[in-house]
């Protein structure tokens, strides 16, 4: 089996396992699942709960798609090639409770060659409330992962994600960030590709563990009219962000990928109220004097 035939495989085994345990964290959402193929090769798993006890609106996508690079994305890429492949995972978690942050994972590969190839991905989390315990455990547990394989690939993408995941017009970080990173291989990281594989799916592998942990922390935490308030103004940043910064949208919408499959990570309700602001030593404050990048959660 080729190395890429491999790395999706392995993918759609992540895609299944992290599927049963939302399933059985969520206790009554169920995922629905649309099977398509794209115009031009390759296709996808589908897959989005709606309506259940924790998530409102959650999707695990899975796609391996191939064809010819639009010119727009040779020039990103720098590259000269017309054939690529590109597979991944990409999960959106929309709760239902405030207390229950939003959580974005991706893992991907992407080749066109032999030598031009890399993964890339990473795993953020967007509280509606900055809850420090839970951002601790978070950034914790991701720093677990990444020493298993380099010492300096925590730091080094938890700095990556605070610059990616910012909201520029706003001045702001999306949430609390995590690690992120791209163009992984051989010679940027002193790993062979299947020690990349092998951190790709470690990192796949923290999804579960860490949420399902985050969700039995909050689920039953109480809240009013006003923090569903809030919780719909911290998501409309979040739609801000996915439709004006965020590449794995653009790459999706530039190469024909399937709208719905690529807009999935829209939240269910999001409100943008003119000029909103926090009130003065409000918990809504706290948390967005949080919204800013460098901060040490170990």
């Amino acid at each position: 089996m080729m190395f890429k035939d491999r790395v999706a495989d392995a993918y759609k085994q992540i895609q299944d396992h992290i599927c049963k345990g939302l399933v059985e964290v969520d206790g009554k959402a169920q995922f629905e699942e649309e099977l398509w193929e794209r115009e031009g090769g390759g296709g996808g798993r589908t897959r989005v709960m709606q309506h259940g006890n924790v998530i409102e609106k959650g999707g695990v996508n899975f796609s391996a798609v191939y064809g010819k690079l639009p010119e727009s994305v040779k020039r990103s890429f720098k590259v000269e090639n017309d054939e690529f492949f590109a597979t991944g995972v990409s999960i959106v978690m929309h709760p239902e409770n405030p207390f229950v942050p939003i959580i974005h994972m991706n893992i991907r590969y992407f080749e066109m060659d032999e030598q031009t190839r890399w993964f890339g991905g990473g795993i953020d989390l967007t509280p509606h409330y900055v809850i420090p315990t839970d951002a601790r455990f978070f950034h914790y547990y991701l720093k677990q992962a990444c020493d298993q394989f380099k010492a300096e690939f925590y730091p080094k993408f938890k700095a990556l994600a605070d610059d990616y995941f910012f909201i520029r017009h706003r001045n702001e970080t999306r949430g609390i960030g995590g690690i992120f990173y791209d163009r992984l291989k051989p010679e940027n990281t002193g790993l062979s590709y299947e020690e990349i594989l092998d951190f790709s799916l470690a990192v796949g592998n923290t999804f579960l563990p860490v949420y399902t942990e985050l969700i039995d922390r909050n689920r039953h935490t109480d809240y009013t009219e006003s923090h569903k308030e809030w919780q719909y103004l911290r998501r409309s940043r979040y739609a801000e962000f996915n439709l004006v910064y965020d590449s794995g949208t653009k790459f999706g919408l530039e190469t024909n990928g399937r709208i719905e499959s690529i807009l999935m990570s829209l939240p269910p309700t999001a409100k943008w109220h003119y000029n909103a602001q926090a009130l003065p030593n409000s918990p809504e404050e706290e948390t967005s004097n949080l919204l800013k990048k460098g901060i040490d959660w170990l």
